[in-house]
């Protein structure tokens, strides 16, 4: 049944695909999966955080159209399709008290009719699977949060011929998960590792703001063993150039000690209309060959 399996991944931005699961796509890819991403927005306000861009007059004045050259540099390494949903981007608002979010941002959509255009990808591609953020958004970015939303209404919705009957035939997902890569016992056991080697590890500073957040552990519930698709990933990752300094803090960690150390991507289920025993080591876990 491989070679009809579909995941569809549901993505903020350009570069939250090659930062997010983008192992266990690759993965998947080179088993005959089809896989699509669906980007809702196009970036454009996104800082440019690689040091060496910053300043740069065309990429400052030509934004939307470099971030989309770079998703298109990401795709074909990670071998996936790619949709936009063509919402503009909300930017992370930054301040005490946070200004307002832009006029016609994503984050400000009606979600019902956001989730519309969802529904509608949805249909046309039939995903047996599709990931997506958690209420939290991953971290609390509007368009992260926003993403979540429409994600969790066209879960249900793609399915109801009732719901959105101009968006084409209803096709029901079976599965939708949530991205938890950023989970403390991988950043716990990548830390210890290198500190036990004797190296230097960027995550002490992240460990320590995982107190003061005070959040509430994820359920991991799904363990992709994926360790033979980090290049893959990194290489993605850098496509995105605007986004990621090659030689920042994401690159830190040799590889072999990733591969020894934490092998897999994580995932937390959300919704399944399939039996599954937990935990899972695949995402079609209770899908293939039923």
């Amino acid at each position: 049944m491989t070679d009809q399996l579909r995941l569809m991944a549901v993505h903020a931005h350009p570069d939250d695909e090659s930062s997010k699961g983008a192992a266990t796509m690759a993965k998947y890819v080179s088993e005959g999966v089809d896989v699509l991403v669906a980007t809702c927005t196009g970036g454009e306000r996104g800082s440019i955080l690689n040091p060496k861009l910053q300043g740069d007059p065309y990429i400052e004045e030509h934004i939307h159209e470099v971030r989309a050259k770079e998703m298109d540099e990401a795709r074909e390494i990670l071998g996936v399709k790619q949709e936009w949903l063509g919402y503009v981007d909300s930017g992370l608002p930054e301040g005490d008290p946070l200004p307002p979010l832009p006029e016609g941002c994503f984050a400000l959509q009606d979600v019902d009719e956001a989730a519309g255009t969802l529904v509608k990808l949805i249909r046309e591609f039939k995903p047996h699977v599709i990931t997506t953020y958690d209420e939290n958004g991953g971290y609390p970015h509007p368009d992260h949060i926003m993403t979540h939303k429409i994600s969790m209404v066209a879960f249900d919705a793609a399915g109801d011929p009732e719901k959105y009957p101009e968006a084409g035939a209803a096709w029901q997902p079976l599965k939708l998960y949530y991205n938890q890569g950023f989970n403390r016992p991988r950043t716990v056991a990548l830390h210890e590792a290198l500190l036990a080697r004797g190296l230097e590890s960027p995550y002490g500073e992240w460990l320590e703001r995982w107190k003061e957040f005070e959040r509430a552990e994820r359920t991991l519930t799904t363990f992709v063993p994926c360790s033979d698709f980090f290049e893959i990933r990194d290489k993605a990752l850098i496509a995105h150039r605007t986004q990621i300094d090659p030689d920042g803090g994401w690159f830190r960690v040799p590889m072999d000690i990733q591969k020894e150390v934490w092998p897999t991507e994580e995932y937390e289920l959300a919704k399944s209309l399939v039996d599954t025993s937990l935990p899972e080591d695949d995402l079609f876990a209770g899908i293939r060959n039923n």
